[in-house]
């Protein structure tokens, strides 16, 4: 007869399980957040909307949003792609598991106390902003260390960890305006999350993985990933902040047009209609669409501030590029890597594409959303699209996260 007690103990621990490999735990931690930090978003359009009551709030519920979704969503993916990945790209030894565990739990603690500032505990803001630059310290010192030990050789490893130096400032920022400051920091610290810390570091995965991705599979691909594009993309990504920051909006054209041609450009160069299979290759190319479209937007929108000084955009393109291509390339990416690294097939399911193609809905639904007279409905129905479409998508790869390899490997 079978011991209970044996035979509970090979059972696969979930916190084990969760902290086997870097992506797991922080993957996680972004998933969970998705779901989340909308809920609580769609609450706050729901309750300005109709004018019900909502509970006190460290900042206004719009600023709350952009840095929630930036900082305490997506940045966990970046991290545990990263962590996992940076040690491999400079071919140095892994980062330990004490140090990705204690990002994980910092960031998580920190996204948590955040989200209670903002739904009636709003005093422990700087708290929470505190973990979160805690967790962004440490995983800076490990991956920091390591790029140095590489001489800073590689140029997308120098190109992340830059991103990552910006994303920790517009904490810092974010931290003082907690604790005080003025207002306008935390206006920054959201502009530098989104062109800073998010932009350089998906485009500079992409300008890394895509070309090697699709080299892997179509016979004859040609890969195109010169170095002069990823800096290029650096210094109008500069110059479009800096005019941003400035108050200088009217005059962000003369950076936002040239980064649309090179967006569209490097698209191409990396001939998306060779990419028609597999589905999971495909998607990296339809979210990619949505770089040069987004910065055309902007172009647009900067022009039309130039010549009649307003414009009729309001944040059309801010979600052009966040929803469209932030969060499509999320889920194409993450998809793959979890796949991956869980020894699955790397193959579009039914319930990743839900999650694709509902996201491009999402987008496009937002981004018209402000051509409408009344656009507060509209931007309630691409929050619940939202929801509705990822939800599936987050509990599948939360199971897969808490569960052991189905290949049997380690990790």
């Amino acid at each position: 007869m079978t011991n209970p007690s044996s035979a509970s103990s090979r059972l696969p621990d979930p916190l084990a399980m969760l902290l086997a490999a870097p992506h797991r735990a922080m993957f996680l931690v972004g998933a969970l957040a998705l779901l989340a930090n909308m809920v609580w978003w769609t609450w706050a359009l729901l309750a300005s909307w109709h004018g019900w009551p909502f509970a006190s709030q460290a900042m206004p519920s719009a600023w709350a949003h952009g840095f929630l979704m930036q900082y305490a969503t997506l940045s966990p993916f970046v991290f545990g792609f990263l962590l996992t990945v940076f040690p491999r790209w400079l071919n140095l030894v892994e980062v330990p598991k004490r140090t990705y565990a204690a990002v994980f739990g910092a960031i998580l603690g920190g996204g948590l106390l955040m989200l209670a500032a903002q739904s009636g505990v709003p005093t422990i803001l700087p708290l929470g902003l505190a973990a979160m630059l805690t967790g962004w310290t440490v995983a800076l010192l490990s991956l920091g260390r390591r790029l140095v030990q590489n001489r800073r050789r590689d140029p997308w490893a120098v190109s992340c960890y830059a991103a990552l130096l910006f994303g920790a400032t517009g904490i810092a920022l974010a931290l003082a305006f907690a604790c005080g400051a003025s207002p306008r920091l935390m206006q920054a610290a959201n502009a530098l999350g989104t062109f800073g810390l998010l932009l350089p570091v998906y485009f500079t995965v992409a300008h890394r993985m895509v070309p090697f991705f699709s080299n892997n599979v179509i016979p004859g691909y040609r890969v195109v990933r010169p170095a002069w594009s990823l800096g290029a993309m650096w210094v109008l990504m500069l110059g479009h902040l800096a005019l941003d920051l400035g108050g200088l909006a009217g005059w962000r054209w003369l950076a936002d047009l040239p980064l649309t041609g090179l967006l569209l450009w490097q698209w191409l160069a990396w001939q998306p209609w060779k990419a028609r299979r597999p589905g999971l290759l495909t998607v990296l190319y339809v979210a990619l669409a949505w770089l040069p479209l987004s910065f055309a937007l902007f172009s647009a929108d900067s022009l039309s501030l130039a010549w009649h000084g307003t414009s009729g955009w309001a944040r059309a393109p801010l979600h052009a590029l966040t929803i469209g291509f932030f969060a499509s390339m999320l889920v194409a990416m993450v998809t793959r890597v979890t796949h991956g690294h869980s020894g699955r097939p790397l193959a579009m399911g039914t319930i990743p594409w839900i999650a694709f193609l509902g996201m491009q809905l999402t987008a496009i639904v937002r981004v018209l959303a402000d051509a409408a007279r009344q656009p507060w409905p509209i931007y309630t129905v691409a929050a619940l699209l939202w929801l509705l479409v990822l939800a599936p998508w987050v509990v599948r790869s939360a199971w897969i996260y808490l569960t052991p390899r189905r290949d049997g490997k380690p990790g």
